[in-house]
C-alpha cells in the first residue's frame, strides 16, 4: 500500500501558506510522499487504526462544554490526540481520518466563549494550574488543521484563543511565568504556538508576546526557569528540590514541559535568529544526553530530571514516562532538521527502537504510561476522567514523526537519517523528482540497500548517516568503495548521479558490553541501536540469576539472531554467559536468550518480568 505524505505544514520552516519567511532556513525539509514497509509499517498502522481512529473525539471536547474545572489537565487531552492525527494523516490521508479531524475542530470551536476562550477552567481558576497549558494544545490542533486544509475558522479560532489570553495576562498584569506549574514552564510553553500563529498570520502582536515570554524566563525578580541564563547547568541541578509539592511551581526540573519550552525556544529562533536561542537549547540538549538519558533513549524519574544516567542500572520509581520519550524525540528533530548534525538522528533512532516502541502495546491501542529498564511494562492509570492518561494521547506524536524525518531534502540533495524499509519521494536541488527506495530488515540486521531512482541525471549530494555505535562501516555506490566513513557523521555522497544508482551499507551490528556502577557492576548488552534485555519467556535462567556475558579482547559479545514462537517479540538472540558457580574451577558457559527491548514484557494479556541491567559477582580482587 502506498502512502502519501504531504509535505510536513508542521514544521514551522516548511509551511506553504506562511505570511511570514523564517530568518534561518533549516538544514532539512520532509518528503513530499513516503511509503513504510514490514516491521515499522506495521507498528505505524496499528497505532493508525487502534489508537488514532478508535479514539471517541466527543470524550476528548467535553470538558470545554463545562467550565468546572480548577486543579485538572483535561485540556491537553484534545491537542495532543489532534497533533497525533494531523501528522498520522499527513502520512496516510485517507477520508475516513479527515472526518474525524474535521468533526473534532468543528466540534471543539463550537465551545468556543464570545470572547475567545477554548478551555474547561471556572472563571475564578482561570490562569491557573493546568489553564494555559491546555490551551496551548488547543491552538496547535487548531493550527495544524489549518496546515492540512486551509480552512481559516481554525486559524481564526486559534488566534482569538491566543488574543484573549494576552488581553487576560495584560489586564490581570499577571507574569506567565508565575501561574500554573513548574517555574511557569508549563504555561510558557505556550511560546510554541505563538510563534506558529506569528508566521501563519503575520501579526507581530505574536511575535511580540513570544519574547515577552523568553524575557520573563530570564527576570530575576520573577524567580522563572531561566532557561537561557541556566542552559549551561545540567537539566537536574537547576534548582533546589521542591520543599512543598513535587507538581506544583517549584519543580524546575520537569522534563516535559522544560523540553516543550525549548521547542518553543528553536521556533522563535527560526524567527529572529538570536544565536543565544539556538545556544541555550542546544546546550540543554547535550546536557539531556549526557546526564539523563539512558541505554534505552529516555529518561527522567516522577517525570522529572534527577540524573538519571548514573543511575539507571537500579530500579527507579516512575522511570521514563512517555511523554517524556515523546518530547525528547520532537525536540531532537527540531535539532535535527535545523543544524543536520548525526547525533541529534543517533539520539531519535535509539530512543525510536526502544524507549517509543517499547511503550506501545503490540496491537497499538495502548501505551505504557512508564517503562523501567527492569520489572513490568504495567498500564498507567486513567486521568482526569478522560478515559485515558497522557501517554496514550501523545505516544503516536513522537510514533508519527518517523515518516517525515526517516529521508529528508537538503539544499544540495537528500539525507538519509533512518534506515527503513520503504520507499520516499522527494525534489532535487533543480525541482526534479527523486525516488529513494531502501530495501532492508535494519535492525535485524546491517545492511541495507538503496536505489536511487531519477527521471534525469543530476548532480547532487546524497548525505547518509553513519550511526556513532557503528564502528566499522562500508558504503559502496554502484559497488564501488568509499572511502573515510566516520562514524557518528553523515557521509556526504556528491557526484551525478542517475537513475538506478546503487548504495549499499553495511553497519557493525556486534554485540556490545556495557558496564556502569562499582559495588555493584552492573552489565547491559546492546546490538546496533536495540537494546537486548532478558525476558521470563525466553530460554535460560531465572532473572535473578547472575550471568556474566562472555566478551572477546575488544569488550564485544557474539549475539546470534533466533527464530522466535512468540508473535509479540520482534527480535530473538541468544549469547553465551558465565553463570555463577561454587566449584574451584568454575561452570561451563551457558546459551541464554535475549529479546529487543521493544517486545520484552511487551504482550497484550499479562506482564512478563524483564531486565535490561544484570548485576555482576562482586570481588575483591578487581
Amino acid at each position: 500500500m502506498r502512502y502519501s505524505l504531504f509535505i510536513s505544514l508542521f514544521f514551522i520552516s516548511s509551511i506553504l501558506y506562511a505570511q511570514v519567511k523564517p530568518v534561518v532556513r533549516d538544514s532539512y525539509s520532509p518528503a513530499s510522499s513516503v511509503t513504510i514497509r514490514e516491521q515499522v509499517g506495521k507498528k505505524l498502522q496499528a497505532s493508525y487504526t487502534n489508537r488514532i481512529l478508535a479514539q471517541d473525539i466527543h470524550k476528548l471536547i467535553d470538558p470545554f462544554t463545562r467550565h468546572d474545572e480548577h486543579s485538572c489537565w483535561q485540556g491537553e487531552f484534545w491537542g495532543k490526540w489532534f497533533t497525533s492525527a494531523a501528522l498520522a494523516y499527513k502520512y496516510n490521508p485517507t477520508p475516513e481520518l479527515k472526518m474525524k479531524l474535521t468533526d473534532a475542530v468543528k466540534g471543539l470551536i463550537a465551545t468556543q466563549t464570545r470572547e475567545g476562550y477554548i478551555g474547561n477552567y471556572a472563571l475564578e481558576s482561570r490562569l491557573k494550574a493546568w489553564d494555559i497549558w491546555g490551551r496551548k494544545y488547543v491552538m496547535l490542533g487548531l493550527i495544524s488543521y489549518y496546515d492540512i486544509t486551509k480552512d481559516k475558522a481554525s486559524l481564526n479560532a486559534a488566534a482569538k484563543e491566543a488574543d484573549f489570553l494576552i488581553k487576560e495576562l495584560n489586564e490581570k498584569n499577571a507574569p506567565i511565568v508565575k501561574l500554573g506549574n513548574h517555574r511557569g514552564m508549563a504555561a510558557s510553553s505556550v511560546l510554541e504556538p505563538i510563534t506558529q500563529l506569528y508566521v501563519r498570520t503575520g501579526n507581530k502582536k505574536y511575535l511580540d508576546f513570544a519574547e515577552e515570554i523568553v524575557r520573563q524566563w530570564e527576570d530575576s525578580t520573577l524567580d522563572g526557569p531561566r532557561l537561557i541564563s541556566k542552559s549551561a547547568i545540567p537539566v537536574g541541578q537547576r534548582f533546589p528540590k521542591p520543599e512543598k509539592s513535587w507538581y506544583g511551581w517549584e519543580q524546575g526540573q520537569k522534563a516535559y514541559e522544560m523540553m516543550s519550552c525549548y521547542e518553543g525556544l528553536i521556533e522563535l529562533y527560526r524567527l529572529t535568529g538570536k544565536p543565544e536561542y539556538k545556544q541555550a537549547a542546544e546546550r540543554t540538549w547535550q546536557s539531556i544526553l549526557d546526564s539523563e538519558i539512558n541505554i534505552a533513549g529516555s529518561g527522567a524519574s516522577m517525570e522529572a530530571w534527577f540524573g538519571g544516567k548514573a543511575l539507571q542500572a537500579i530500579p527507579i520509581n516512575h522511570f521514563q514516562e512517555t511523554c517524556v520519550t515523546v518530547t525528547w524525540v520532537k525536540l531532537s528533530q527540531q535539532l535535527l532538521r535545523l543544524t543536520g548534525e548525526a547525533k541529534y538522528a543517533d539520539a531519535i533512532e535509539i530512543a525510536f527502537y526502544n524507549a517509543l516502541l517499547g511503550a506501545m502495546r503490540p496491537d497499538g491501542s495502548d501505551w505504557a504510561k512508564y517503562t523501567p529498564l527492569s520489572g513490568q511494562r504495567l498500564g498507567g492509570s486513567e486521568q482526569c476522567g478522560m478515559g485515558l492518561n497522557c501517554c496514550n494521547a501523545s505516544g503516536p506524536r513522537g510514533l508519527f514523526t518517523i515518516p517525515h524525518t526517516a529521508v529528508m531534502e537538503s539544499k544540495n540533495g537528500a539525507s538519509v537519517n533512518f534506515y527503513i524499509e520503504g520507499t520516499y519521494e522527494l525534489k532535487t536541488p533543480e525541482g526534479n523528482q527523486l525516488i529513494i527506495e531502501q530495501h532492508t530488515s535494519y535492525p535485524v540486521s546491517g545492511d541495507i540497500d538503496i536505489s536511487v531512482k531519477l527521471k534525469k541525471a543530476e548532480h547532487l549530494s546524497l548525505a547518509v548517516r553513519i550511526p556513532g555505535w557503528s564502528e566499522k562501516s562500508t558504503v559502496r555506490v554502484n559497488g564501488e568503495p568509499i572511502r573515510e566513513v566516520v562514524s557518528g557523521e553523515y557521509l556526504n555522497i556528491s557526484r551525478e548521479w542517475n537513475n538506478n544508482d546503487k548504495l549499499s551499507i553495511s553497519f557493525d551490528m556486534r554485540g556490545k558490553v556495557h558496564s556502569i556502577g562499582e559495588k555493584p557492576v552492573y552489565k547491559a548488552i546492546t546490538r546496533g541501536p536495540v537494546v537486548l534485555t532478558r525476558d521470563d519467556r525466553l530460554e535460560g535462567p531465572g532473572l535473578e540469576a547472575i550471568l556474566a556475558p562472555i566478551t572477546d579482547k575488544n569488550g564485544n559479545i557474539e549475539v546470534t539472531p533466533k527464530s522466535s514462537t512468540d508473535s509479540n517479540i520482534w527480535m530473538t538472540f541468544s549469547a553465551k554467559f558465565l553463570p555463577e558457580a561454587y566449584t574451584e574451577t568454575g561452570a561451563a558457559p551457558i546459551e541464554v536468550e535475549l529479546c529487543d527491548y521493544a517486545s520484552a514484557g511487551n504482550t497484550m494479556t499479562d506482564y512478563p518480568f524483564f531486565k535490561v541491567w544484570l548485576p555482576q559477582l562482586f570481588d575483591p580482587r578487581n
